[in-house]
C-alpha cells in the first residue's frame, strides 16, 4: 500500500467510522431508479423531520436489490444489527419509524420486516430469506450499505485499493491476471477480457483509449444501471486498471440518456477521483496518468454493438461499422481502443485483490466467477441478484424469483434481450453459463431473464421482440431493415388471422437472408423466431391453421364482448377507451316499447370495428366484459 493511498484511507475511515459502527439509529434508504418510481423520493421527504426527531442518522444508498418489495429501509441500531424492511409507504413513515425504533421491532414492525442483514436478536437472518439465501454477493457486496454519493464511504470499504496496486504492476502481468481468472465479456460475447486488453496493449500508437458500454439497452436488463447508480467507483476502479494495463490514457463512458440517476452519480463519482488525484495526472504518485468523461447516447439501441457505440462516442450517428479493421486497430477517433462492459470492467478490482484463484472459487470452467442477473416478467420477486455461474435457471426464476404469481404454470423465459430468442420452461433445468445456451440456439446476454407465464402469448411475444428490432435497426444495410420488416409483417398476419401454411417456409427464407447483415443486430434479429419454431411450434400452429390463440392476445384472433350492458365500471371505462369503442344503445327491455315514457340509462356495447384490443374495458370493468375467440364457426368445423 502506498503512503498516498495509506493516507488516503486513514481519513476515509475517520469520515466513515459514524456510519460504519453507528452510535445512533442509523437509517438507510434505497434511492435507486427502481425504489424512486415506488416513491422512495416521498418516503425520504417525510423521513427526514421524523430522525432528526429520534436523533437518527438518515442516509441515502443504492439497492440491496429487492425491486419487488420497494421503497426498502435498513435501519441499523448500536448492538442491534442491520435490519431490513419493505415496502415501506410514504403514508407508513410515522408508524414505521415509531415500530423500527421502539423496544420490540420484530413484532412492531412486523408488516414490513424482511430480515436482519447483520445479526440482530429476535429477528431472522436475510440469508434465510429464499431470495437473499443462495446469493454469493462480491460486485454487490457494499450495494445497498454504503452511500453511492460519497467517496469516503467507498474508500472505506476498500474502494482504489486495487487501483494502488495496480499501478506498480507490469501491463503484461495485468492482462495475463485477468486473463487467468477467466473473466468474459458481460456484455453476452463472453471474449475473455484480458486477451482483449493485450491487443489494445500491443497495439502501436501513443494514443489509446478505453470505453465502457454501459447502454444496456435490453428490456428487462438493469445490471449496469444498478452497478452505476449503487456503486460508481467500482466501474471507475476497474477502468483506471484497465487503462494501467493496457497502455490507455483516457477513457469514455457510454451511458444511455435514459439512465439520468446513473449519469449523476457516475459524474459526482469522476468529479470526487478527480479531485482525490484518483484519476487524472500522475495517480498515486506512480507517473500513470488516467481520465474518465462521459458521454451520453441518445438511445439507439444498435449502439450496444461496439463500433455503432464507436461511431456515436465520435459524435456521428451510431451505426455499427464494417469489422475489420477491429477497434484494438482503429477504434474511437480511428486510434486504437477497447470496448468492455460495465460489468466487466467492475470485477476487475476484485480479481487485482484476491487474485485468479479466489476469483474462480465459484462458477463454471467456461464462465468462472458470479453474475449479476437481473430477473423480472412474471415473477413472485422480481429484483437484482449476483450468483455464481453454473447456478441452474430454475433455482434462480423459481426458487430466488418465487416463479409466477397467482399459481400459474411457467410458459417460458426470453434470456439476452431481444436478440436472445426464446427457450420453453422444459428448459428451466439449464445451467447458468453460456455454452448450455449456446447449444439450444439462443443467448444468455448481459443477464436480463425474463420469465413468461401460460397466460403470456409466444407468438405475440415474438412479433414484439421482433417489431423492437426492426424499429431499432440502423437502416444502413437492406438486408438488416428489409428483412425485419419482413418477419414483422408475417407476424401481423399471422396474429390477425391471416396465417398461411408457407409463412413458415417464409420465414426460414428471411432467417436465412439475414445471416448475411453487415452486423449481429441483423444476424440475430430472428433468434426469437426461431425459437417460436423450435419451442411454441404447436402454439405457431394453432394460430395459422386453426385461427384460435390460447392467451387471447392475438388482436384478430379474439373479440370483446359487453356481458352486463348496464355495469357502471363500463360506463366509467368508456370514457378511458382511445377509439370510442363503447357505445351506447337502447335498453333491450325497453326496445319493443318504443312509447315508454321515462326512458332508462342506455345500454353500452363494443363496437368491433372500433376496438382495438387495448385490453382497457377489462382492466376497469372486469366482470362486465368478456374476451372470446373470434372465429368461433371455423373452430367448430375444426
Amino acid at each position: 500500500m502506498s503512503n498516498v493511498y495509506e493516507e488516503l484511507r486513514e481519513a476515509a475511515d475517520l469520515a466513515a467510522a459514524p456510519r460504519r459502527s453507528p452510535s445512533r439509529p442509523l437509517i438507510r434508504v434505497d434511492l435507486s431508479t427502481s425504489s424512486i418510481a415506488a416513491e422512495a423520493d416521498r418516503l425520504w421527504e417525510a423521513l427526514v423531520p421524523l430522525a432528526a426527531a429520534q436523533d437518527a442518522e438518515l442516509v441515502r444508498v443504492g439497492t440491496l436489490g429487492l425491486s419487488w418489495l420497494e421503497p426498502v429501509v435498513e435501519v441499523e441500531r448500536p448492538g442491534m444489527g442491520a435490519v431490513v424492511y419493505g415496502p415501506v409507504r410514504p403514508d407508513d413513515a410515522v408508524e414505521f419509524l415509531a415500530a423500527a425504533l421502539g423496544d420490540n421491532p420484530a413484532e412492531d414492525a412486523a408488516p414490513w420486516l424482511i430480515g436482519a442483514r447483520t445479526p440482530s436478536p429476535g429477528i431472522a437472518p436475510l440469508s434465510a430469506h429464499p431470495f437473499w439465501g443462495p446469493q454469493e454477493r462480491r460486485l454487490m457486496r457494499v450495494m445497498g450499505v454504503i452511500d453511492p454519493e460519497s467517496l469516503d464511504e467507498a474508500i472505506a470499504e476498500g474502494a482504489y485499493e486495487a487501483l494502488d496496486r495496480a499501478v506498480t504492476m507490469d501491463p503484461m502481468a495485468i492482462c495475463d491476471l485477468v486473463l487467468a481468472a477467466g473473466v468474459g465479456g458481460r456484455g453476452g460475447g463472453g471474449f475473455p477480457a484480458g486477451q482483449k486488453w493485450k491487443f489494445l496493449l500491443g497495439a502501436p500508437g501513443p494514443t489509446k483509449y478505453l470505453v465502457c458500454n454501459a447502454d444496456e439497452g435490453d428490456p428487462g436488463a438493469f445490471v449496469n444501471r444498478v452497478l452505476m447508480e449503487s456503486d460508481p467507483h467500482l466501474v471507475i476502479e476497474g477502468m483506471a486498471i484497465a487503462g494501467k494495463a493496457t497502455g490507455a490514457d483516457y477513457g469514455y463512458i457510454y451511458i444511455r440518456d435514459e439512465y439520468p440517476l446513473s449519469i449523476a452519480r457516475m459524474q459526482l463519482a469522476l468529479e470526487q477521483a478527480r479531485a482525490r488525484g484518483l484519476l487524472g495526472t500522475d495517480v498515486f504518485g506512480s507517473g500513470f496518468d488516467f481520465d474518465l468523461e462521459i458521454t451520453r447516447g441518445a438511445g439507439s439501441y444498435v449502439c450496444g454493438e461496439e463500433t455503432g457505440l464507436i461511431a456515436s462516442v465520435e459524435g456521428i450517428r451510431g451505426m455499427p461499422k464494417i469489422r475489420p479493421p477491429f477497434p484494438a486497430q482503429r477504434g474511437v477517433f480511428d486510434q486504437p481502443s477497447n470496448v468492455n462492459n460495465t460489468e466487466t470492467y467492475a470485477n476487475v478490482p476484485l480479481i487485482v485483490s484476491h487474485g485468479a484463484n479466489w476469483y474462480r472459487e465459484f462458477g463454471t470452467e467456461s464462465d468462472p466467477g458470479t453474475k449479476m442477473f437481473s430477473i423480472s416478467g412474471a415473477l413472485e420477486r422480481p429484483g437484482i441478484l449476483e450468483v455464481p455461474f453454473g447456478m441452474g435457471m430454475d433455482e434462480l426464476l423459481l426458487g430466488c424469483g418465487g416463479g409466477p404469481p397467482d399459481g400459474y404454470a411457467p410458459k417460458g423465459i426470453q434470456p439476452g434481450g431481444p436478440l436472445g430468442g426464446l427457450l420453453p420452461a422444459s428448459d428451466l433445468g439449464l445451467k447458468l453459463e453460456r455454452p448450455p445456451f449456446t447449444e439450444r440456439g439462443v443467448l444468455l446476454g448481459s443477464g436480463g431473464l425474463i420469465l413468461f407465464d401460460e397466460r403470456a402469448s409466444a407468438v405475440d411475444l415474438t412479433k414484439y421482440f421482433s417489431e423492437f428490432c426492426e424499429d431499432e435497426s440502423c437502416g444502413r444495410c437492406t438486408t438488416c431493415h428489409g428483412g425485419s420488416q419482413r418477419l414483422v409483417e408475417v407476424l401481423e398476419r399471422i396474429l390477425h388471422g391471416d396465417g398461411r401454411e408457407e409463412d413458415l417456409e417464409r420465414i426460414g427464407a428471411i432467417d436465412k437472408t439475414l445471416q448475411n447483415a453487415n452486423c449481429l443486430h441483423g444476424q440475430f434479429t430472428p433468434y426469437a423466431v426461431r425459437g417460436l419454431v423450435n419451442y411454441f411450434r404447436d402454439e405457431l400452429d394453432l394460430h395459422i391453421e386453426a385461427k384460435r390463440d390460447p392467451a387471447q392476445a392475438a388482436p384478430g384472433l379474439i373479440r370483446y364482448l359487453v356481458t352486463d350492458p348496464q355495469s357502471e365500471a363500463l360506463r366509467v371505462a368508456q370514457g378511458f377507451c382511445p377509439t370510442a369503442a363503447i357505445i351506447e344503445r337502447p335498453r333491450e327491455d325497453e326496445a319493443d316499447d318504443p312509447d315508454a315514457a321515462e326512458p332508462g340509462q342506455p345500454d353500452l356495447a363494443i363496437d368491433d370495428s372500433r376496438c382495438i384490443r387495448c385490453d382497457v374495458c377489462r382492466e376497469i370493468a372486469p366482470g362486465a366484459v368478456r374476451v372470446e375467440d373470434r372465429f368461433l364457426e371455423l373452430l367448430a368445423v375444426v
